[in-house]
This record gives C-alpha cells, structure tokens and sequence, in this order.
C-alpha cells in the first residue's frame, strides 16, 4: 500500500513485530519539512551480523528464526533536517532497504532518496548496504557517500564497490578527521576517529551538531582506555551518546577471542562513567547489540541492571530533536 505525501498532518505508521512472542508497538510518525528542527531517528540498534545470526541455534537466535523481529535491524540512525529539505543516513548496513524506506516515510514521501550515507568504516555491518544501490537492485545514481580517506580508498579500488563509483550509483564525498560537515546552517556533522581494528579503512564516530542539542554516535570501538580522548569529557559535549554495546560483560563472549573483537563490555562501559552525575550517565543509549546480548530482551537481568545504574538501551523508533 503507498502512503500518500501531505505537508499538514503527521500519519501514524506502525509496525508490530514478533520476538519471542510477545508484541512490540514500532510506531513512527510521518513528518512535515514545514521548518521543522533536525531529528535523530534510531533504524536499527543490533552489530553486523544481525538478529537471528547466521548458525545460531541458542535461544537468543532459534525463536527469531521462526518469527522474525522487526525491530532487529543493524545499528544505523536517520537524520532528518527541514530547514535544507534533507535526510541521511549513518551507516549503509544489510539491512538498508527496509531502513531506506523508513527514512523516507520519517519525511512523509517528500524524499525518495536520502541526500546522503555516512559511512563509519569498512566492517560487514557498516557499509555492504551498498550494494543495494547498484545495477542489481536499486540502480541509483548519484547517491553522495561520506568516507574518510582509507574507507574511500577501499570503495575505489574494491570490487564490487568499485562498480558503484565507476557508474556513479554513489559519488564519494571525502571526509576529514575533526572536520566538519555543513549540512545546513542549523546543523553539522563532525566525524572523529576511534581505534578500531582497522584492517581495511581508519574507522569514525560522528558528533552530529543541531542548533539546540547534539549526539555523539560511536557504535565500534576498541577499549575506550585506548582512545586518545576521555569518554567522560566527550559526553559532557553532548546531550545524548549512542555508544559501542556489542558486548554485556565477559562471561557472554565465552569462546571468542577477545583480541579478535576488542569492544568495551557495557559493564566496562558504565564502571568507567559511573562517577558521573546521573544527568551525565542518563545521556548514553547503548547501541550495537551482538545477538547475545541479554540487553536486547528487557525482561532480562542485565537490562535491569543497565537501567537501575542510570543508562538506556536504545531502541528501534527512537528520535531525538537537536
């Protein structure tokens, strides 16, 4: 069914979904660009390989197999700003067409193409939704791709990626460390590097800067105490912090090697802030759920746990005003 496009009333749209049989309400408004403000919206919060995962047949995964969950999307946010008439997205995930058709619901039909992707770096879950606006699917033209200079360097010279650039189903727009991108003149988005691995681009968060509040966005990172910044400090810059949750502590990771994957456990996380006033800590929502993340189900112990310490779990439908 096509929604039709009108600038003087918001619609409703709601999506049920299914996770371990129980129902979730995922309502999210259609929005005027009648001058309204820049807004944050969350179109998917779990890590790359999604929810169910790929060989998982533990209880986290089996249910899911057999009635799939809506809200289990690829951690990505949208970001829609009426003064310039735009919409982008962060991150170019699997799970990129659903999450394209959202953001275009999120401004009532007026947008059929976002205006733009920010890209964070180089793993499956951050930018192999490309591959949906080549000739094989979509066939866009022109799509503006945001990268820093390993992560274009990589587009270039990698098939099939280079077939995107070669026939201009993207266009690469080259982002700078610190940097910022003018998106209007209510809003900018900063990219900031973090350590992450790396083995195929430098990997970004992204400070995103409305005229009344901002959001710093970091969904992959290794440990923060081997960041070059003070995570405290950085959130005081903010008024909401989507951060790395990939993990809830060590005893959830069980066989994999640390060294491969060297997130910051969320219990890590919260230590690490939780001399903060609560005004400072109630400012992180927690992104990036690996599939056996407890937090993902909030009937469980550890969500509790993340709430009762003063954090949030972020959600599918989500927004936030900047």
């Amino acid at each position: 069914m096509l929604w039709p496009s009108f600038s003087w009333i918001s619609i409703p749209i709601v999506l049920c979904a299914l996770t371990f049989g129980s129902s979730v309400d995922l309502t999210v408004a259609s929005r005027s660009f009648d001058a309204s403000p820049p807004v944050i919206h969350v179109l998917g919060t779990v890590q790359d390989g999604g929810s169910p995962h790929i060989g998982c047949d533990r209880i986290c995964c089996r249910n899911l197999f057999l009635r799939p969950a809506l809200d289990r999307q690829v951690v990505s946010l949208g970001l829609v700003d009426g003064e310039s008439q735009s919409s982008f997205l962060f991150e170019a995930t699997p799970d990129l067409p659903a999450q394209w058709n959202q953001l275009q619901k999120l401004t009532g039909g007026e947008i059929s193409i976002p205006s733009g992707i920010f890209l964070t770096h180089a793993h499956m879950g951050h930018y192999s939704g490309l591959m949906h606006l080549g000739r094989e699917a979509m066939g866009a033209q022109g799509v503006p791709v945001y990268a820093m200079p390993r992560m274009t360097q990589f587009l270039k010279e990698n098939g099939p990626w280079s077939q995107l650039v070669e026939l201009s189903n993207v266009v690469l727009m080259p982002l700078a460390n610190e940097e910022a991108v003018h998106i209007s003149s209510q809003l900018q988005v900063v990219p900031i590097e973090v350590p992450h691995r790396d083995e195929f681009s430098e990997t970004v968060g992204y400070r995103i800067v409305g005229p009344n509040r901002s959001v710093l966005f970091i969904p992959d990172i290794n440990k923060w105490d081997s960041w070059n910044r003070d995570l405290a400090a950085e959130l005081r810059q903010v008024d909401r912090a989507y951060l790395d949750a990939t993990f809830y502590d060590a005893a959830e990771v069980g066989y994999r090697d640390m060294s491969e994957i060297p997130h910051p456990f969320m219990v890590e996380t919260m230590d690490c802030l939780q001399n903060l006033p609560e005004k400072e800590r109630s400012k992180v929502h927690f992104i990036h759920m690996n599939h056996t993340n407890p937090c993902l189900d909030e009937s469980s112990a550890a969500y509790r746990e993340v709430r009762e310490r003063g954090y949030h779990i972020a959600k599918f439908g989500d927004s936030f005003t900047l």
